[in-house]
């Protein structure tokens, strides 16, 4: 399957407001950046046809590409002043660079690049700063048994904030932690099917006006993951990954299993 990446907001909560900044998902984790880290997944599972929605940054991710090199996270041997690599990561991949708007809300970014998807009946799609251990191959399995227009993976909602349920006069009744309630948020991980585009309007979003009609109309799967997710939005969560990295502690990094 084809596979959406967007990959073109401006990331305002990762960013200092500095011109020219690195992107969101030009930002490192371990010696490659989190884009690197989510294509790196999904090659993991056979879907190596990318179709990037690039916006602010877009030279960052595209130099990056044209630059690639081998060698930062692959073995190879030096020999007689040529390099002889012993394994690749991109060299089976095809990645189309789509220009979709500096501003363009995620949804008009996917109406944008829907010509790159004609004949695909099914395609993934993800932000792109989002890492799991999700196993891919039974959320594809689950949604192909459907006749669902799309599949929207759901996960517990992440920090230690706790919820407090207070009766009428103002007593603290029960206390439990958000991640134990029973509320599902947005995973970012979808698999679609090409009547997602009949439900998103021009400059619409791909989660507030296209998955809600389709929930509306009984169409939108829902795949709870309660393994490892991790959202970077912001410079603390990006480092915390980093840290992770450094200490072997990587469980999105299905490949290295």
């Amino acid at each position: 399957m084809k596979v959406v990446l967007f990959c073109g907001g401006f990331g305002t909560r990762m960013r200092s407001g500095t011109p020219g900044e690195v992107p969101k998902p030009m930002q490192l984790v371990g010696p490659r950046p989190l884009i690197w880290h989510v294509m790196r997944y999904y090659a993991h599972f056979g879907h190596k046809d990318f179709v990037l929605c690039l916006g602010y940054g877009a030279q960052h991710i595209t130099e990056f590409f044209l630059n690639y090199q081998e060698t930062v996270s692959n073995d190879f041997v030096l020999r007689k002043g040529e390099v002889e690599m012993l394994s690749q990561d991109t060299s089976d991949w095809s990645i189309s660079f789509v220009q979709t708007g500096i501003r363009s809300p995620i949804g008009e970014r996917l109406r944008r690049v829907r010509s790159y998807l004609e004949g695909e009946e099914m395609f993934l799609a993800n932000y792109a700063d989002v890492l799991s251990d999700a196993p891919l191959p039974d959320i594809i399995d689950r949604f192909e048994r459907t006749d669902a227009g799309a599949s929207m993976m759901v996960v517990p909602p992440p920090g230690t904030f706790h919820c407090i349920d207070v009766t009428d006069d103002g007593l603290a009744r029960a206390i439990s932690p958000v991640s134990e309630m029973p509320l599902w948020v947005n995973g970012g991980y979808f698999v679609l099917r090409q009547e997602v585009f009949d439900h998103l309007p021009e400059n619409g979003d791909l989660v507030g006006d296209a998955c809600v009609e389709l929930s509306k109309r009984g169409r939108l799967m829902a795949y709870r993951h309660r393994g490892y997710w991790r959202p970077t939005d912001t410079v603390n969560q990006r480092i915390e990954l980093d840290d992770a990295y450094s200490r072997g502690d990587r469980p999105w990094a299905l490949w290295e299993t």
